[in-house]
């Protein structure tokens, strides 16, 4: 996409100082300034929704409950399991 934006002398000098200091061109200027900003607009956004939600597949089971020891446990079958099944392959 192209973007064309039309400046005053004022704001051209002050682009010409910034991409000066920055050694950025314009280009990646104007990528990191919209990055910047699209990061502000979500601070009122969780951690979590900022990162697309929960992970679906750690909620599909309802029987594991957020208790740390039940997370545990849960975590350590899920290893187990999976070294079987490695240790299968190998074989």
């Amino acid at each position: 996409m192209s973007l064309n934006v039309r400046l005053d002398d004022e704001y051209e000098s002050k682009l010409s100082q910034i991409l000066a200091i920055t050694r950025m061109d314009k280009s990646q200027l104007t990528r990191k300034m919209i990055d910047d900003q699209w990061v502000a607009l979500q601070a009122g956004r969780s951690f979590v929704e900022r990162r697309g939600g929960h992970p679906k597949h750690l909620l599909n089971d309802s029987s594991i409950s957020s208790e740390r020891g039940n997370r545990k446990a849960a975590l350590a079958n899920h290893f187990t399991d999976k070294a079987s099944r490695r240790q299968g392959a190998k074989s």
